[in-house]
């Protein structure tokens, strides 16, 4: 259950070619990538792993007209089936936010998508679903407390999880405990954001002890989740990770710490689930194969990466 964030916003990557032979060196067994780059998803035709492709943002709007979105299945997902198996198609990446516009387009579209595949008789093998940073959340902690903003719950959240929850999809989230120790570290300790041992922090009304705070997160989505009456609907972290390099300012950022965060989750998520899903494992997609020198931002942003441009690792987690 662990897999890849491959993006591409970077002029020295290698090509789709190198880069399935790499990921096919690794136990890595799914990858998601931003778009439907034709080159890599031919590139890992007939290799058994599986694939989660994304509608661009800056597409979401034409796939409101039905025949639009139907055009897009056929040429971005059916013409390459069976060889790639792509599993799941993404609308968009974190785009949930504060235009109500642009909000009001997400579920519409996963519907018109879904409606595409239920004609062409793929929806039981391809599932759609849209990640979303813990933003859409007002509140998470403790994790109990969980509950969506309520701007969003009516005519967005409420819809999209009864979709979710009617095609067998799952409600996909990018948690970065790194993020949340950065903003907060006279709060958060190290320990706890990297799944070293401490002495954990108690939820005052469940009295569940969570010792690391990727469970935290993901269970304060859990609790939002049943608070609307949904706890049928799994989730995936569709993101997550540690940078190995960054500005003088950022705290935590080292090679040691994004080892051991990767080492430990990968360890943590493959033998239990959180405290409120014990024993349900959750699939994860680590973020990123590669540092991506053209991303914007911070230094952190572009060294996220498992392995550098020229294939070689930054650290070994094990894979």
């Amino acid at each position: 259950n662990i897999g890849i964030n491959y993006g591409q916003l970077g002029n020295n990557l290698p090509t789709p070619q190198r880069v399935r032979e790499l990921v096919q060196s690794t136990t890595i067994t799914k990858v998601k990538i931003y778009d439907t780059n034709a080159a890599i998803i031919e590139a890992f035709a007939n290799t058994g792993i599986e694939f989660t492709v994304m509608v661009k943002n800056e597409q979401i709007h034409s796939l409101l007209d039905t025949h639009a979105a139907q055009k897009w299945v056929n040429e971005n997902v059916a013409c390459y089936l069976p060889a790639t198996q792509i599993r799941t198609i993404l609308v968009g990446n974190e785009i949930l936010g504060n235009d109500d516009q642009i909000n009001g387009w997400i579920v519409p579209v996963m519907q018109n998508i879904h409606s595409a595949l239920v004609t062409l008789r793929i929806d039981n093998q391809v599932k759609v679903s849209t990640p979303h940073s813990l933003s859409v959340l007002s509140s998470s902690y403790p994790p109990s407390s969980g509950a969506f903003r309520t701007d969003l719950v009516s005519h967005v959240i409420k819809p999209m999880l009864q979709f979710l929850s009617q095609t067998g999809s799952p409600f996909m989230v990018n948690t970065y405990p790194y993020f949340a120790y950065k903003s907060s570290p006279l709060n958060i300790t190290l320990a706890y954001a990297l799944f070293l041992p401490n002495a954990g922090v108690v939820d005052p009304k469940t009295k569940l002890r969570y010792y690391n705070l990727m469970d935290a997160q993901v269970d304060a989505v859990y609790s939002a989740m049943a608070k609307l009456g949904f706890q049928d609907i799994g989730i995936v972290v569709s993101e997550t990770g540690w940078p190995s390099a960054g500005d003088p300012t950022e705290f935590g950022v080292s090679v040691n710490n994004a080892m051991v965060y990767n080492r430990n989750l990968i360890a943590h998520v493959t033998s239990m689930g959180t405290p409120m899903r014990h024993g349900k494992l959750m699939d994860t997609y680590i973020f990123a194969l590669f540092n991506e020198n053209q991303k914007p931002g911070p230094t952190t942003e572009r060294n996220f990466g498992l392995f550098k441009p020229d294939m070689s690792v930054v650290y070994d987690i094990g894979l």
